[in-house]
């Protein structure tokens, strides 16, 4: 069982509790979750389609790589429509360099956040549309994630802002009007192997 202890800097945007184990319930000003998705079973939850590469529940934990067949990063949608909401996960980096949580627009890529050992930012999607159009990174902060060790992050979303927290300290702001509008799921994305995900809550917002 993994034990990650959710640092002070999430106090500040509500969640009000100290040391938690895999599965257990955040008190938060949110309300109750939304969503909730511990991985138990032996195979994925409905919601969970997988894209690209190789996505399966191990050891209660869902565990993702990328297969060089595809040609393409290893890709895992969570089917939850929203527009305002709250996300957290706890993750693993088990030999994986970095992975991106991403957000979609009704048609097309909209932002996302992107996890590297030594750092989270922000990015707002190019336009595939608009040949002229280029990632536009929106804010990143330092901070440092070991191989082989469990974090916990939480990545709200209100209006045209992104706010990012995580326990060992790492905290992002984020802005851009385009934000702003309904999202059909939520994606993480992976290059390389391996990456661990649990601990799935989600909370719409108004």
């Amino acid at each position: 069982m993994k034990l990650f202890l959710l640092h002070t800097s999430l106090l500040a945007i509500g969640i009000s509790t100290a040391a938690a184990g895999k599965g257990t319930e955040l008190a938060t000003s949110f309300g109750k979750p939304t969503v909730t998705d511990e991985i138990k079973a032996s195979k994925l939850g409905s919601k969970w389609k997988v894209a690209k590469g190789e996505w399966k529940a191990v050891d209660g934990a869902i565990v993702g790589k990328e297969l060089k067949a595809d040609e393409h990063a290893a890709v895992l949608n969570f089917s939850e429509p929203n527009h305002n909401s709250a996300i957290q996960f706890s993750f693993k980096m088990d030999g994986a360099k970095g992975f991106h949580l991403s957000f979609n627009k009704k048609r097309g890529h909209l932002f996302r956040v992107l996890v590297a050992p030594n750092g989270v930012s922000v990015n707002l999607d190019k336009d595939k549309k608009d040949p002229k159009s280029k990632p536009k990174r929106l804010g990143n902060a330092k901070g440092r994630f070991a191989q082989g060790k469990w974090y916990s992050m939480l990545v709200t979303v209100e209006g045209e802002n992104v706010s990012v927290v995580t326990d060992n300290g790492v905290k992002l702001s984020a802005k851009h009007k385009d934000i702003d509008q309904a999202k059909p799921n939520y994606r993480f994305i992976l290059r390389g192997s391996d990456l661990q995900l649990d601990d799935l809550k989600i909370w719409k917002l108004k």
